[in-house]
């Protein structure tokens, strides 16, 4: 290989560590294979540059032969997972992809090594590191069980090799993933000595100064502590074997992060940890004798070494409510130490490590169903003998535990579940109810995707809002998630709620202008007449435009005169000459002569059409006496001519002036910087122009704007009219 990639000390290295994993794979790598993966590695090195050193100094070809080693060592030599676990960064740049390697090595390794490429962008999501959700994420993308353990004894090796790195972040980063996701992932798969090292490790990268003092106050080496072990045990040993017993003895000393979890949890320091060492003596017997037999095993070890009663659990009398099973005593031993005994038998140890009272579940390892029972599967098979059975089981494993569930991330790293078949809407929703409601679709890996896009395990999702957006009743054929679904049928009930309220206020504020008290029962017949069985629809209708208020009225008035509607159907003329001493309110002078050149009539500008001074303009006479002035075009106008000709009069202006008239303005044109700026500007400049509100909603590059201004005739108005059409941006003004 490149002999300028490698440092002195890995030129060193590199040699003997090859022998050592060709010799721990047993012979399963042939010459063809080593002479393949050397080579391919050396083009990478050189023609391609892919096996550069990291940003952090490593040099991952040491990486990754030190990983297939340690996988021959704690897991079983197998010559897939080496193969994939040295070549896989290969298949990162354009130098070599899967089709590849399947074509060089075979399904198998191509399976692995697709695994491994699957999870590597992962890890780029730091924030979802230390959420539960990652570990299912990881099993659905990986594919292969193997791919998990290549990971695992990866992270291993990594944490080796960080040991006085001078990038503290960098160490601190790796040592916080580990324990957080790899330590309890080796707990889960029975690799208990790695998750251990990685535990330790991690404690030592975190908080060195925590590790060093405990390491030196138990002032003694492993072995020392592993022989303390094997002393206390011998005596037992003895005595169990002189009752006939049938028994297996397992003896180890507390990992220096376990003796740290328990002196924070217990608030002690090193003297008051009594369990520094911990031995399990586990009974073959049938399971009516169990109790019996765990009953001798414990007077047994009493009577060798004393017991403290303030140390004693009985959870073979009374199980815990998890189903666990055993006897916990604590005893002096030798050299004045306090250890811990667990006493049980096969069926308990069994349910303790394998069944509802698991182990890692007790210590607070959440899991779930079908992964409890894949984990202890490969547990299992990790512990049998054979090791080419067990690795040709693990090739057929399904890691796909999660198909009803899709894993997506924020853009800032969290990580998200959900059922399969969530969609954008369901993903906004579970942000948060506003995000939801106002959700215009989202950018998924950086690409623009509408609400209805169905979100795929991987996926880091940024969600577009916006102010004008609100929920729709096609919503609920969108959203899967029953929170998704639920808060937008309460979204649009609050809103029909609420337009319902404005809808009410607007008739009531009618009634007021014509002087009608209304009457909820006279309402109520209207609502009926008018097909519709609740109010809330009715007055939704009214705000949605459905329904014109206008007519309403009318049909309320109808009602309420029908009885004296016969004897007033006189002229119109009429009416009005026995109204003519009546005075309008809302004018100083007449500005309008009604019917035959009759003035001092009581009248009042409709507000459907708001007319202005030089509009065609006619009279109707409403039932409360009043005379209502609509423009000729007015819609509403055309409605009450068919219904009540006979209340239709002759009007025209007189041609005063000195009034002002509101109208209002409907502006279209794009949503351009300074628009409306524009706008205002041009009507404060417009002399006997007086601007009272402006309301404009923009989407898609496009603004629709309502500008009600005060105007004293119809003149001044085309006039602002087309000073506005002017302005750069608008495409259209209409009058309202």
């Amino acid at each position: 290989m490149a002999q300028e990639y490698f440092t002195i000390e890995e030129r060193r290295q590199l040699p003997k560590l090859v022998k050592e994993l060709n010799d721990k794979l047993e012979g399963q790598l042939s010459s063809q294979d080593i002479s393949t993966v050397h080579r391919l590695i050396e083009r990478g090195i050189v023609d391609a540059g892919i096996f550069r050193r990291d940003q952090y100094g490593l040099n991952p070809v040491m990486r990754h032969l030190n990983t297939a080693k340690t996988l021959c060592e704690a897991i079983a030599p197998d010559r897939t997972m080496a193969i994939a676990t040295m070549i896989y960064n290969l298949c990162r740049g354009d130098y070599l992809d899967v089709e590849r390697i399947r074509t060089i090595f075979g399904d198998d390794i191509a399976r692995v090594v697709h695994g491994l490429l699957n999870v590597a962008p992962l890890y780029k999501k730091q924030a979802a590191v230390e959420n539960e959700n990652f570990h299912k994420l990881l099993l659905t993308f990986a594919e292969d069980v193997r791919v998990i353990l290549i990971m695992t004894v990866d992270r291993l090796t990594l944490m080796r090799a960080i040991n006085h790195h001078p990038n503290e972040k960098f160490v601190h980063e790796i040592a916080s993933e580990s324990r957080y996701l790899y330590a309890p992932l080796a707990h889960k798969l029975g690799l208990y000595a790695i998750k251990t090292e990685l535990e330790d490790t991690s404690l030592k990268y975190l908080n060195r100064k925590v590790f060093s003092q405990i390491a030196n106050r138990l002032n003694e080496t492993k072995q020392e502590r592993d022989q303390y072990v094997k002393d206390f045990i011998k005596p037992i040993d003895e005595r169990l074997q002189q009752e006939g017993l049938k028994y297996e003895l397992k003896g180890r000393t507390k990992s220096i992060n376990s003796i740290w979890q328990k002196m924070q949890k217990q608030g002690v320091d090193l003297s008051g940890i009594y369990d520094l060492f911990a031995i399990r003596i586990i009974l073959d017997t049938p399971p009516r004798d169990e109790k019996r037999a765990c009953w001798l095993a414990y007077s047994i070890v009493t009577d060798i070494y004393k017991a403290n009663p303030s140390r004693f659990k009985d959870w073979i009398t009374i199980p815990k409510s998890n189903g666990y099973e055993s006897l916990h005593i604590t005893v002096y031993g030798p050299g004045d130490k306090w250890v811990e005994v667990q006493i049980r038998t096969r069926r308990m140890d069994e349910t303790a490590e394998r069944g509802v009272a698991a182990h890692w579940r007790y210590k607070g390892i959440k899991s779930d169903g079908d992964v409890d029972k894949w984990m202890n599967d490969v547990r299992e098979m990790l512990e049998a003998s054979g090791q080419e059975g067990q690795m040709s089981l693990m090739r057929n494993m399904d890691t796909n535990l999660y198909n009803n569930e899709v894993f997506v991330f924020t853009p800032k790293g969290d990580l998200i579940r959900l059922p399969q078949g969530a969609t954008i809407l369901d993903f906004a929703f579970h942000i948060h109810s506003r995000v939801g409601s106002t959700c215009m679709g989202a950018k998924v890996d950086g690409k623009n995707q509408k609400i209805n896009y169905r979100l795929k395990s991987g996926d880091t999702i940024e969600i577009i809002t916006s102010t004008t957006q609100t929920p729709r009743l096609d919503w609920l054929n969108i959203a899967v998630t029953s929170r998704a679904r639920n808060k937008i049928k309460n979204a649009i009930n609050e809103r029909r709620a609420h337009q319902a309220q404005l809808a009410r206020e607007t008739l009531q504020r009618r009634f007021k202008n014509r002087k009608i008290e209304a009457d909820d029962a006279t309402l109520a017949r209207v609502i009926k007449k008018m097909g519709y069985k609740t109010t809330i629809e009715f007055y939704a209708a009214i705000q949605d435009g459905d329904i014109d208020v206008n007519d309403v009225v009318e049909q309320y008035e109808a009602i309420t005169t029908k009885q004296n509607e016969a004897g007033s159907r006189g002229t119109a003329e009429e009416f009005v000459l026995q109204q003519s001493t009546a005075r309008q309110e809302r004018f100083n002078d007449d500005i309008l002569t009604i019917g035959e050149d009759v003035k001092g009539v009581n009248y009042k500008l409709a507000r459907c059409c708001n007319p202005i001074l030089g509009d065609r303009i006619v009279g109707f006479i409403a039932s409360d006496g009043a005379i209502k002035i609509h423009r000729s075009d007015c819609k509403n106008l055309m409605h009450l001519k068919t219904r009540y000709p006979y209340r239709i009069i002759r009007t025209r202006w007189t041609g005063k002036t000195g009034n002002q008239f509101v109208a209002t303005l409907k502006v279209l044109g794009r949503d351009d910087i300074g628009i409306v700026s524009s706008i205002t500007s041009v009507i404060n400049k417009t002399d006997d122009c007086l601007l009272r509100g402006i309301s404009v909603q923009a989407e898609g590059g496009l603004f629709e704007g309502h500008i009600t201004v005060n105007v004293s005739h119809i003149s001044m108005l085309d006039d602002l009219s087309k000073k506005i059409l002017n302005i750069k941006g608008v495409k259209q003004v209409d009058r309202m």
